[in-house]
């Protein structure tokens, strides 16, 4: 047999087993990446390995099948490793604008708060101001006033009961 007469059948090897075994190795992968063109792509990624690494010649192979279906299962965990990857990072989905009402809404409780804090003691405005609109902790608030720990804390406490009670009493 020639050189040019193997390599014809070793082409026709490779091609054989292309057309009857790429449907099932189709379907293998769908059933494992549960999308179509995703499955057809880690199959013709697993022939194109197959080629690459053993040419078109199929006889050097114990089994050729076994290769192609291990390496669709590799390329298949490969795409979910990839999926479960992006999905971990993908940004928070944009919310909807707020209805044209909501601001008007919105402004009128920022002026409900704000006239409740005006009518808290200075202290108490200056603790509630620097925790949750300066975001500092208790200690950093102490060290700011120039007071202890306890102090900011109880008068914290005081503050937002005070800013509760007055915020209750305006008529909705």
């Amino acid at each position: 047999m020639s050189p040019n007469t193997a390599a014809v059948g070793d082409e026709h090897d490779f091609s054989e087993l292309y057309h009857h075994r790429r449907l099932a190795l189709v379907r293998l992968a769908l059933l494992l990446v549960d999308d179509l063109p995703t499955a057809e792509d880690v199959v013709q990624d697993a022939f194109t390995a197959l080629l690459r690494r053993h040419g078109r010649r199929l006889a050097n192979l114990d089994d050729p099948e076994a290769y192609l279906r291990t390496s669709v299962v590799n390329g298949a965990r490969s795409v979910l490793r990839r999926r479960r990857t992006a999905r971990a990072h993908i940004p928070e989905r944009e919310r909807p604008f707020p209805s044209a009402d909501h601001s008007v809404l919105l402004a009128e409780t920022h002026r409900e708060v704000i006239n409740a804090l005006q009518r808290l003691t200075r202290r108490q405005r200056e603790v509630l101001v620097l925790r949750y609109w300066s975001d500092l902790t208790e200690a950093q608030i102490a060290d700011t006033l120039g007071v202890s720990r306890g102090t900011v804390k109880s008068t914290a406490s005081r503050a937002l009961d005070t800013l509760g009670r007055q915020l209750e009493e305006i008529p909705r």
